[in-house]
């Protein structure tokens, strides 16, 4: 008996630590993809003489960010 409530205690547990993780995770992957590889991509962009869809991403980004509202 005592075997199946810490089994059962130990998944709940467990579990939520696996969605915590996962939360973070995706956290951290957002902050890399703003802050590392689009400033990143739009560079390469127009080094590679991409300028007409570098400068609509940038804008596009740009109006996201000041729409978008901080929590």
């Amino acid at each position: 008996m005592f075997t199946l409530i810490f089994t059962c205690l130990t998944f709940i547990i467990f579990g939520k630590l696996l969605i915590f993780a996962i939360k973070a995770s995706w956290g951290l992957a957002k902050i890399l993809v703003t802050v590392l590889f689009l400033p990143f991509i739009l560079i390469v962009l127009v080094i590679a003489g991409l300028i007409y869809l570098a400068v609509p991403l940038l804008l596009a980004a740009g109006v996201f960010s000041l729409i978008k509202t901080h929590r």
